[in-house]
């Protein structure tokens, strides 16, 4: 039977792949926690998706959803990545942890800032692709259409030729 790992246990295996240093591979990383390589790379993929379960007992011992990094508005990202542009990178991860989020959250953000990325706009963007493929599948079928019709224009002009060099001309024979 496998062994069940806590989500804490779970999200420190996941920051710390996240801030391994460059020469250090994964699996340097999932050996050294006792951990498969691939549970840590399902584990990282889901922190990375925002999918990592972030339900931990409170005092009371009862289970508290904490706010996923996605749940968070615009207002709530701006507001942490300001509170947090002075922070060392020890006390970022603190500040991070009190919040229930990671660093590169963070970064992310201000990324998303930076570039102008928001919700509304990869909502607008999901529609833009969905006419790109309608619009592209149909320039498809035209040129496929296109593409038989210079291929049978093409045969005409062999067999014409094929027809002119056995009967020869038309235009020889009225002379």
């Amino acid at each position: 039977m496998s062994p069940r790992f806590s989500q804490s246990f779970k999200k420190q295996a996941v920051e710390k792949s996240l801030n391994r240093p460059d020469n250090t591979t994964l699996k340097e990383i999932a050996d050294s926690l006792g951990v498969g390589l691939s549970s840590l790379s399902r584990w990282t993929l889901d922190a990375k998706n925002q999918q990592l379960e972030t339900a931990l007992p409170n005092e009371n011992g009862h289970m508290s959803k904490e706010k996923r990094p996605q749940d968070w508005n615009l207002e709530e990202r701006l507001e942490m990545i300001i509170s947090s542009a002075t922070l060392s990178e020890d006390a970022l991860n603190e500040f991070c942890r009190s919040r229930g989020i990671y660093s590169h959250h963070i970064k992310q953000w201000k990324l998303d800032f930076a570039n102008g990325n928001n919700q509304n706009t990869q909502a607008v963007s999901r529609s833009d692709i969905k006419n790109l493929k309608h619009e592209n599948k149909a320039l498809k079928k035209e040129l496929n259409r296109k593409d038989k019709a210079l291929a049978e224009a093409a045969a005409l002009l062999v067999l014409q030729k094929k027809v002119n060099a056995i009967w020869g001309n038309d235009e020889d024979n009225s002379q």
